[in-house]
């Protein structure tokens, strides 16, 4: 399954790296010490937030927000962040 939600990506005031956020999935946070890390790293947390939640009995994956219903910080700005996860058999 392919999820597509986006991020809101926000610069450190002291260096050049970013923290991120994703509006739709709660608590999923990122950073990183420059946007490619930050990038890496906020994919790794969707992935992980998606996983377990479908690991959960009866799942609930939250609508995606459109990108005008996004209120930025200041310097921030936002990127679709793709994520796939294979679904194996449950062998139980």
């Amino acid at each position: 399954m392919t999820f597509i939600y986006p991020a809101v990506f926000v610069p450190h005031e002291h260096d050049k790296g970013y923290h991120a956020y994703f509006p739709d999935l709660e608590c999923c946070e990122a950073d990183g010490p420059d946007l490619e890390d930050t990038l890496e790293n906020t994919r790794d947390a969707a992935y992980n937030w998606i996983a377990a939640e479908l690991e959960e009995d009866d799942p609930d994956m939250p609508e995606v927000s459109h990108e005008t219903e996004i209120t930025l910080p200041d310097g921030g700005f936002i990127r679709q962040i793709m994520v796939t996860v294979k679904l194996l058999p449950d062998y139980d």
